[in-house]
């Protein structure tokens, strides 16, 4: 029966130890930089561990909060008002490191392309619930998908953010083909969008020296290839079991960003090839308890929006690891649960929550109904959920589950 159950126990430990494990990271990572900059070894590990725990405590709350009350139209277009507006905002601020990606005040920052991932997920989560009968019409389905996607994606390029573009692209299109939207309509959007991409690749210069140096980094060591020089350095020093924990070299003032987008690179020298599969591994515990979460949703809006939260957050693990050992071309987004920065770490750990949530109202697994068990469904959920999902809805999710 529809009951609320505890949360998935697996995909909470790898949440924990992922951030818990980043905290210790980042303080290896960061302390030297720290002490130059700001004549204390402790200043960026201390801001992470505060960001640590207001993430947490943005989980427990999303673990408690029914998931289900998100799919409400007020707050779904509510919410994309909001991040849409968040996003043109960025560019009334002045730009750090050549983007405006960060809206400013005083100390505080916010960066709008994170909480444009978890938005766009819950969006596409609840639109294509709604469309559970249409999903292969192209003008009434595809079309208004593509265009939010299109909207929240360019919007964040222009910033430039090649990357979170990127995230949002593939968990928008994860959604797409969960929801059983034909893959030829897919195919139509992704030629114009692979196209434009080429463009600014190929013409944007500061772009074109950065494909040129993933070509043949070694050619330009001191210039366009020195970030991913010194990782390759970083990686290779650490062999099999590393260099030892805060014995790393290349942190010394050598690898730009090696507490945020490149401290993948200190695990590898410092941990070695066991302590960097050790992380890969725990992502694909998270990838499969998240995932396993999702198919056993007790609803479509909880099937495709546990979907689009996994699929983000492992999409831009490996997207991240990929850049750091050269597999990919150099793009500045961060590890997951792991790299410097609240911006990135508090939306994901919310989202992980809602994730948790959905767990917790998981099918224990598919058998025959009894006598009026559909019935007795919708009868003990509760009163909030009875709101949000009629008795007719109860019903046929309850098929659903029990097959």
């Amino acid at each position: 029966m529809a009951q609320k159950l505890q949360y998935d126990r697996w995909l909470f430990s790898a949440t924990i130890g992922l951030a818990l494990f980043g905290v210790v990271m980042v303080y290896s990572a960061s302390a030297v930089i720290a002490q130059q900059e700001n004549h204390n070894q402790f200043f960026y590990v201390i801001k992470q561990a505060v960001w640590t725990s207001i993430g947490f405590v943005t989980m427990f709350v999303a673990m408690r909060f029914d998931y289900q009350n998100l799919n409400s139209r007020w707050v779904v277009y509510g919410a994309l008002l909001v991040t849409i507006v968040l996003l043109v905002a960025v560019f009334g601020f002045r730009p750090i490191n050549g983007a405006r990606r960060w809206i400013r005040y005083g100390s505080l920052s916010l960066q709008p392309s994170e909480i444009a991932k978890i938005t766009l997920v819950i969006f596409l989560a609840r639109f294509l619930e709604r469309r559970a009968s249409d999903e292969d019409s192209f003008f009434r389905t595809f079309v208004p998908c593509m265009l939010v996607i299109g909207l929240l994606a360019g919007l964040v390029i222009k910033e430039p953010d090649l990357g979170t573009a990127l995230m949002l692209a593939i968990a928008g299109v994860t959604i797409c083909f969960a929801a059983g939207v034909r893959p030829r309509h897919v195919f139509y959007a992704s030629v114009p969008a692979l196209l434009y991409v080429g463009k600014m690749m190929i013409f944007t210069p500061f772009r074109m020296r950065r494909l040129a140096s993933f070509i043949d980094p070694w050619s330009d060591a001191q210039g366009a290839g020195y970030q991913t020089v010194q990782s390759l350095i970083a990686v290779g020093s650490g062999g099999m079991h590393g260099l030892g924990y805060a014995q790393g070299r290349q942190k010394l003032l050598y690898l730009p960003f090696a507490h945020s987008d490149f401290i993948f690179a200190v695990i590898g020298e410092e941990l070695g090839l066991v302590g960097a599969a050790i992380v890969v591994l725990v992502f694909g515990i998270f990838l499969w308890r998240g995932v396993r979460t999702a198919l056993r949703a007790p609803d479509r809006f909880g099937m495709l929006l546990g979907l689009g939260i996994v699929v983000g957050i492992v999409a831009q693990a490996l997207l991240n690891i990929s850049v750091v050992l050269a597999i990919v071309p150099n793009k500045g987004i961060p590890l997951p649960f792991i790299s410097y920065g609240g911006s990135s770490l508090v939306p994901t750990l919310g989202s992980v929550g809602i994730l948790l949530n959905i767990s917790q109202y998981a099918a224990l697994g598919k058998r025959a109904p009894e006598d009026g068990e559909y019935e007795d469904d919708w009868e003990e959920m509760p009163r909030a959920r009875k709101r949000r999902m009629p008795r007719q809805r109860a019903t046929a999710a309850a098929r659903a589950r029990y097959g």
